[in-house]
């Protein structure tokens, strides 16, 4: 039998999979299990149940238990507010979680989760100042100071994915429609359908994201004219965060940092628009893949 002191569970609630591990105290993984996310409020609910659950069956534990989720809880209402999985918007996740477990639950931006464990025990693990980047379906981020998570007076720290692009071009203004009601967010530009999107708008033909990168890799002009575009958009992007947290490691996550050599693109894209002779920062891959979200929960 697993202490149960010992333990710590974690579940990742993402607009395509649900997923929940547990760790030991040393951060070494004992369980895993991982499903298909239901796209409605009261089956995610049972969903996250019967995930942890099964946790704690196979690690005989019932210690409390950490969520990341693509949004967050608002300090006003105690509601979810600005999730991309818009079935959590406007529902008491914490309060419905807390009474159907039986246990208190620890819930954090998927973003802060990855950023957290990342900073705990991967590629920012001896840095002061980290800023985690998740770059997939959507775009988010957190930041996390001497591995503490900063949550910011509305819950959002971090959440660069909704600014506007810095520096538009012309052919960029005013920018794609996003679902939070405004117009060239970075998210619409650095998201898995902001390239495809952006592919689509300038070649009048729709690939998936990995699509383009493949061809890109095999010479096709087009895909790669759409890539540079991606990689010099990010660039602009990150250096307003370095200009305003100066962090010393932004970590690439998200189903977009698997584009080879990305992060060392964007080292190089950033240094034109960082108000600074030189750029320590270093931007680097994550240690722990997809699996960091969930870890961060566990974290938590």
């Amino acid at each position: 039998m697993i202490p149960s002191n010992r333990i710590r569970i974690g579940v990742d609630v993402g607009g395509t999979k649900l997923e929940t591990i547990a760790l030991d105290a040393s951060g070494v993984e004992v369980f895993r299990r991982r499903v298909a996310s239901p796209r409605r409020y009261q089956e995610t609910l049972a969903a996250v149940c019967s995930l942890v659950e099964s946790a704690e069956r196979h690690t005989y534990t019932t210690d409390t238990v950490g969520i990341g989720i693509p949004g967050t809880i608002s300090p006003a209402t105690g509601l979810v507010k600005n999730a991309n999985s818009t079935w959590l918007i406007g529902h008491p996740l914490d309060r419905d979680l807390e009474s159907l477990l039986g246990k208190t639950i620890r819930i954090a931006n998927d973003a802060n989760c990855f950023t957290l464990s990342e900073a705990t025990d991967g590629a920012g693990r001896d840095a002061s100042v980290v800023f985690g980047v998740i770059l997939g379906t959507g775009v988010g981020g957190g930041i996390a100071i001497d591995g503490k998570i900063v949550h910011g007076a509305q819950g959002i720290a971090g959440e660069w994915g909704h600014n506007a692009l810095p520096g538009p071009g012309e052919d960029e203004r005013p920018g794609p429609e996003c679902y939070c009601g405004r117009q060239g967010c970075i998210e619409t530009f650095l998201s898995e359908p902001g390239m495809e999107g952006d592919h689509e708008s300038v070649m009048g033909t729709r690939l998936t994201s990995h699509e383009i990168v493949a061809r890109a890799l095999e010479g096709d002009e087009h895909a790669q004219a759409t890539l540079d575009r991606y990689v010099d958009r990010l660039g602009r992007a990150l250096a307003g965060v370095v200009n305003v947290l100066d962090p010393d490691v932004v970590v690439l996550g998200g189903g977009m940092s698997n584009i080879p050599n990305l992060a060392v693109m964007a080292q190089s894209a950033i240094k034109p628009h960082v108000f600074s002779d030189t750029v320590a920062t270093r931007v680097v891959e994550n240690v722990h893949g997809d699996s960091s979200g969930v870890r961060g929960a566990a974290w938590l």
